[in-house]
Formats: C-alpha cells, sequence, structure tokens
C-alpha cells in the first residue's frame, strides 16, 4: 500500500473562473481546509497529479500556487481559545 503524506495546498487566483477550477481541482484531494488552503494526504502518485491539474488551471505570470509536505513529527500549535457551540432548547423543521 502507498503511503500518504500530509501536504498544505494553498493559492491566490486573480481570475473567479481559474478560482473555481482551482477549487475543483483542490478539493479532489483535500481532506480538510478553508477558502484557498487545503490539507491534503496524498501518494506520491497523487503529488504528482495533483501539480498536474492545478498547472494546467493556473495562469504562472498572474497565479500563484504552493505545495508544502508537513512534517508528521510536527507539533501542533493553536493559538487563541474556541467556544463549544452553543445548542438552542428548541429546532426548527422545514
Amino acid at each position: 500500500m502507498a503511503k500518504r503524506k500530509l501536504y498544505l495546498a494553498a493559492y491566490d487566483i486573480s481570475d473567479d473562473r481559474r478560482l473555481r477550477r482551482a477549487l475543483r481541482v483542490a478539493r479532489d484531494y483535500a481532506t480538510g481546509g478553508q477558502k484557498s488552503v487545503h490539507e491534503c494526504y496524498l501518494t506520491d502518485s497523487e503529488w504528482h497529479a495533483l501539480l498536474q491539474r492545478m498547472a494546467q488551471v493556473i495562469d504562472p505570470d498572474e497565479d500563484r500556487f504552493l505545495l508544502v509536505r508537513i512534517s508528521q513529527n510536527a507539533h501542533t500549535r493553536a493559538l487563541g481559545l474556541g467556544e463549544a457551540p452553543s445548542q438552542p432548547a428548541f429546532w426548527y423543521f422545514d
């Protein structure tokens, strides 16, 4: 079985059409993320495929794409405090 590695994929796309296409490509490989930054667990072949597909989408003169490997041994640090979601005493159903 191929070993997967954690990557952070980020992009800055100036054109709305290319931005939507880049989002679709990134979501094909992502396990999570927000806006234009996604976590991806990739095999070596998926890594190559993601780079090739994104190269077909972006304009290298105007757009940027970054794919960074995250060490599995890296320590996680959180800034700030999260708040637990509040649950109302009632629910609405349509």
